[in-house]
């Protein structure tokens, strides 16, 4: 018996070794590195929204060159492709205060030319990264407007020609996405009702042209519907 037990102890000694040969060494994998969604921000749908700014006439018209305030509303929709281009169409219309404060001509006669409604309807397109983005637009635009003439407060007579109260619109503007579905924008937009000529009237303003226009500047907030605003994350 003791023979048999040293026996399959020496067994059991050489095969320690070869057993340890034959066991493949355990392999470690480095955790991936974290890397946070990219969100895709995406344009297209449709928004509404308010503004406020400012108005002013411009150097060869009726109206007076002082700023006026502006407020009102838009809406519209955009469409993104290609993908960072965006085209999209807005209406957009403005209130502004009564001014009669107009332009004084020379032997007393002052013209008003008060527009205290204005408005467009525009096409739009632009080129945005991530959140930004940077767009020109134009389009038909229209007003309410009230041409005048008095002299020391006593209205006079007198015909025109032109007064438009259609016209076109040109601008530009930037809009940034601050949260989903909110976006906030700010903008130059030009107007350009045509030209109003004096036919009859008082002596100093008999055969006056003057270009009929505004530059305006406004700041506001739209919300969008929908799918705009930040999309689903990509990985």
């Amino acid at each position: 018996m003791r023979t048999i037990w040293l026996g399959a102890a020496a067994l059991l000694a050489l095969a320690a070794p070869a057993a340890a040969a034959d066991m493949q060494p355990r392999t470690y994998t480095k955790a991936p590195v974290y890397t946070p969604p990219q969100v895709i921000y995406n344009w297209t749908g449709f928004y509404i929204g308010g503004h406020v700014g400012g108005a002013f006439a411009g150097d060869s018209s009726f109206q007076s060159s002082d700023a006026r305030f502006l407020g009102g509303v838009q809406g519209g929709f955009d469409y993104q492709f290609a993908p960072n281009w965006v085209v999209g169409i807005e209406a957009q219309y403005s209130w502004l205060p009564t001014n009669n404060n107009g332009v004084l001509f020379p032997l007393g006669t002052q013209v008003t030319s008060n527009t205290d409604q204005i408005g467009s309807v525009t096409g739009r397109i632009g080129y945005t990264w991530g959140p930004t983005l940077l767009y020109a637009k134009g389009g038909y635009a229209w007003r309410n407007n009230n041409l005048g003439v008095n002299i020391a407060g006593v209205p006079q007579a007198f015909t025109t020609t032109g007064n438009s109260k259609d016209g076109y619109t040109v601008g530009a503007g930037l809009e940034y996405m601050f949260a989903p579905n909110w976006s906030a924008k700010a903008e130059y937009q030009y107007y350009n009702f045509g030209s109003t000529t004096f036919t009859s009237g008082p002596a100093d303003i008999a055969g006056v042209r003057g270009r009929e226009d505004d530059h305006t500047v406004k700041v506001g907030v739209n919300y969008r519907f929908g799918w705009g605003g930040p999309a689903a994350s990509r990985y």
